[in-house]
């Protein structure tokens, strides 16, 4: 499954059911670059567990504001639409990975 690219309309649809995990980012931004790939395998390792998303935070300031993302990248996990864990800053795939595990 590929990464899907949020907005305010097609976020709560993405995070409502299930597992997601969702990366706000920013094309501006050297660290979430370094991300980018971690993600795209992510979207691919997790299809049938888990949605994985991303949000532009330049282009939905609704969402950092709702979510209180301070710093990117950001990722933060949702189970059933309820924030349940989130990371700040990049990790390896095994973190992310780690962390769905234990929302199955």
């Amino acid at each position: 499954m590929a990464v899907a690219h949020l907005n305010n309309e097609t976020f709560k649809e993405m995070t409502s059911e299930g597992i997601a995990l969702i990366d706000f980012w920013a094309e501006w931004c050297m660290p979430c670059q370094a991300l980018l790939p971690v993600i795209e395998e992510l979207g691919q390792s997790l299809e049938g567990v888990a949605k994985v998303g991303k949000v532009n935070c330049d282009e939905n300031r609704e969402l950092v504001k709702e979510f209180r993302v301070m710093s990117i990248p950001t990722v933060v996990f949702f189970k059933d639409g309820k924030e349940v864990n989130r990371l700040v800053g990049g990790y390896p795939k095994a973190k992310y990975l780690e962390i769905v595990d234990s929302l199955k």
